[in-house]
């Protein structure tokens, strides 16, 4: 099996998606709004967390799933759902919302 195939199975690929949707809030909700701290989180903030912690769990099922199977195919893929979940937090952080 290869790395594009493992891809195609949605605990591969979910968790890549749904960092780039959580991203996409963030740069959409900053291009309409600006960066607004308000006292209270909005629809946006709300989305971003589900988006980020809903994929935990599948990325956990996938490294149990399939690092004892496939170690060397395996890796790539966590690094890339670990490098897209970084990416769609980056914003967050830099800007302090």
């Amino acid at each position: 099996m290869s790395r594009l195939t493992l891809m195609r199975h949605p605990s591969a690929f979910l968790p890549v998606a749904m960092s780039l949707a959580a991203l996409i809030v963030v740069v959409a909700s900053v291009a309409v709004f600006g960066v607004v701290r308000e006292p209270d989180e909005g629809t946006a903030a709300h989305v971003f967390q589900l988006l980020i912690g809903g994929q935990l769990p599948i990325v956990a099922y996938f490294a149990v799933r399939w690092l004892p199977r496939s170690p060397r195919r395996a890796l790539p893929v966590l690094a890339l759902q670990a490098g897209a979940g970084l990416a769609a937090l980056a914003p967050v952080f830099l800007l302090h919302l």
